[in-house]
């Protein structure tokens, strides 16, 4: 028995298949290239063995395919099946629209660099701990232990006591701190090891006209330009090419920076850069310092 092409015919003899074929035009079509066949099946075996299936689109959402994109975009919009590309800044949820996306994130409070009691979105991680570790958030909880100033940070108050700013505590600077400290520290918890110490407090150091090249005034040590004799006489004593007298206290941990000054230790602890504290618990070590610096005791821990 020969099948017909598209229709429930069955014919003892090829020729009168071939007869009622040719005249109704019921020969099957290749998806693909332009050749005919009598049967389903042979155009399916043609297909299968040389891929010459028409490529399927499919909808986005649901099981549905259609020969072409257009077709499938109509249906898509008819249904509504298109697939939400909009996600949330936190959580794996996705949206159609911004909006409904912001409506989400608003409710749930995922927003990502977000405060939600500022109401405020920030560039990125580092901007937004600013934020919440600012005045704003903190307040100005930590005093200085003479004149009884308050300050956000750490890092703020040991900068006011270390370059000489604090009325009440004329006698302390950085020199002066850091020679108590480095007999304070036998075991150098915070203190680098030092064959001896000099005292550059009351040093100064002045450029002359050698510095000058025609443009800037320029640092002999770093080539560092500036734009005044008075720039670089200010940059030359300041403690950025001073001795490094501090590390950090993750140096055990893989965290080998060291600091000329103690504020500038603080401040990087506060920053949380190596992982090795929290913001919060910085204060915690700074009060052990200040107690042992003004006790005379010797730092067994921090």
């Amino acid at each position: 028995m020969y099948e017909r092409g598209t229709y429930d015919f069955e014919f003892r003899y090829r020729e009168d298949c071939a007869a009622h074929v040719d005249p109704y035009d019921h020969w099957v079509k290749c998806e693909t290239c332009p050749r005919y066949f009598q049967t389903e099946r042979s155009c399916e075996q043609h297909m299968d063995a040389l891929d010459h299936r028409a490529p399927v689109f499919e909808c986005e959402t649901c099981i549905r395919t259609f020969s072409s994109q257009v077709a499938a975009n109509q249906h898509m919009n008819a249904k509504d099946h298109w697939k939400p590309t909009v996600s949330c800044e936190t959580c794996s949820q996705m949206f159609h629209t911004d909006e409904a996306a912001n409506q989400h994130m608003e409710a749930q409070g995922h927003y990502q660099n977000y405060c939600p009691g500022c109401d405020r979105r920030f560039m990125n991680e580092n901007c937004l701990r600013q934020h919440l570790n600012s005045k704003i958030h903190r307040g100005t909880e930590i005093v200085c232990p003479f004149c009884n100033a308050h300050f956000v940070t750490a890092s703020g108050v040991t900068h006011h006591v270390e370059y000489g700013t604090c009325p009440k505590a004329a006698q302390w600077n950085r020199e002066t701190i850091h020679h108590m400290l480095q007999r304070l520290d036998p075991n150098g918890l915070v203190t680098n090891k030092q064959i001896g110490w000099r005292d550059d407090q009351n040093v100064h150091y002045y450029a002359t006209n050698l510095a000058f090249d025609g443009t800037s005034w320029v640092c002999y040590l770093c080539q560092r330009g500036f734009n005044s004799m008075t720039g670089l006489n200010s940059h030359l004593n300041s403690p950025f090419h001073k001795e490094k007298l501090y590390h950090c206290l993750n140096w055990r941990g893989g965290c080998d920076k060291e600091f000329v000054s103690l504020g500038a230790l603080f401040n990087h602890l506060e920053s949380e850069s190596c992982g090795y504290i929290r913001f919060g618990d910085v204060q915690r070590v700074h009060r052990r310092l200040n107690d042992a610096i003004l006790n005379r005791k010797v730092i067994t821990s921090l």
